[in-house]
């Protein structure tokens, strides 16, 4: 006689995921949900504008993006070496790719720096 096979609870549809991380999203507090936001925006800004802000650049200085044999290759080549890049775990990629947000915390202390410095008057 066979055994009998294991129950398993079956994974919800994704739409029923879907429902599930939205109410989560929702049950957020506002400026929580405004701060994912912006660091969503600004890490989507370091995987993608940043690299093609740097072909832009070595472009018109250094010339055109080689890549392998292809003398001239386009944005796309390096956008593609970059995820590689990120993929493999280099230091050098993910500072590129996480600078815009980091650039933003650091400002967001400065500002909070020179907000807690008492301002002295002389009367």
């Amino acid at each position: 006689m066979p055994a009998p096979m294991a129950t398993t609870t079956p994974t919800p549809p994704a739409a029923a995921r879907a429902r599930a991380l939205s109410d989560s999203y929702r049950a957020l507090p506002p400026r929580v949900r405004r701060e994912l936001i912006i660091y969503g925006v600004t890490l989507l800004a370091g995987l993608l504008g940043m690299p093609l802000l740097i072909w832009l650049a070595g472009n018109r200085v250094l010339g055109p993006y080689t890549h392998g044999q292809n003398l001239h290759a386009g944005p796309f080549a390096l956008l593609g070496d970059f995820m590689l890049g990120l993929a493999h775990g280099s230091a050098v990629f993910w500072v590129v790719a996480l600078g815009p947000a980091v650039l933003l915390l650091l400002l967001r202390v400065m500002i909070w720096l020179i907000r807690a410095i008492p301002s002295t008057r002389r009367g």
